[in-house]
């Protein structure tokens, strides 16, 4: 019997292969996997660019400075995502109908992803897996803020 692979080693090949998987199913739509992350945000009200790179950090890479402006260009160029209007609004950006209607056509392609990523695991054991990781993160030092 071989020894049993660490944490590390099915964190990192799981995460590449959720990356390249959503990349190629997304790319088919002509978008990119941030882009599909920042209209889930904007799908729940509008945000400021602040807010949406608290909400996508851990999927942005620090080492680029990377911000979520830089793919919110394409989403405004293509009518799915438009500054906020009103007074309260300045520097808020949201999803327009087109946006919505797009964000729901991609929503069923990701959905089918999840499907094929977790058969075989109960929903018991994705919510253990969830909380376990959870666990991990913060005692590694994460916090929610």
């Amino acid at each position: 019997m071989t020894d049993q692979r660490p944490i590390g080693f099915w964190l990192k090949l799981v995460d590449r292969m959720i990356d390249e998987r959503f990349a190629s199913t997304l790319e088919e739509h002509g978008v990119t996997r941030r882009q599909w992350q920042l209209l889930t945000v904007l799908s729940r009200g509008s945000a400021t660019v602040d807010e949406l790179d608290a909400a996508v950090a851990p999927f942005l890479s620090t080492v680029e400075g990377e911000s979520s402006t830089e793919h919110l260009g394409e989403l405004i160029e293509s009518g799915w995502v438009t500054a906020a209007d009103g007074p309260s609004a300045e520097g808020r950006y949201e999803i327009t109908e087109r946006g919505s209607t797009a964000y729901t056509r991609l929503a069923e392609v990701v959905a089918a992803n999840r499907e094929i990523a977790t058969e075989g695991v109960s929903d018991a054991e994705y919510a253990t897996t969830i909380t376990t990781l959870e666990q991990v993160a913060r005692n590694l030092g994460w916090n929610d803020v």
